[in-house]
């Protein structure tokens, strides 16, 4: 199994490190670094998370983490990274 990073991650996740970087930025590598690890333990267990409340299919997730929703998709081979966000943009 691997992880696939969606553009749709990638871009919102640059803009939160962005952000956290104008403040201090060794706590925007320090969010970086810990968030890639949480993903990484999907491959681990791809279901660990609870079924994504914005989704039907049980094959979405939501991985919460520091306050922020990212959800992934569990495929056959593969576990898909496709958004990032705080729960009050949505």
């Amino acid at each position: 199994m691997k992880i696939i990073i969606e553009i749709g991650f990638s871009e919102p996740l640059l803009k939160i490190l962005t952000t956290i970087a104008k403040d201090k930025k060794s706590a925007s590598r320090k969010f970086n670094k810990d968030l890639k690890e949480k993903i990484n333990l999907l491959l681990e267990s791809p279901f660990m998370c609870r079924p994504s409340i914005y989704f039907e299919d049980k094959k979405y997730r939501d991985l919460i983490f520091k306050g922020y929703t990212i959800i992934y998709k569990v495929e056959e081979n593969e576990i898909r990274i496709l958004d990032i966000f705080k729960w009050q943009d949505r």
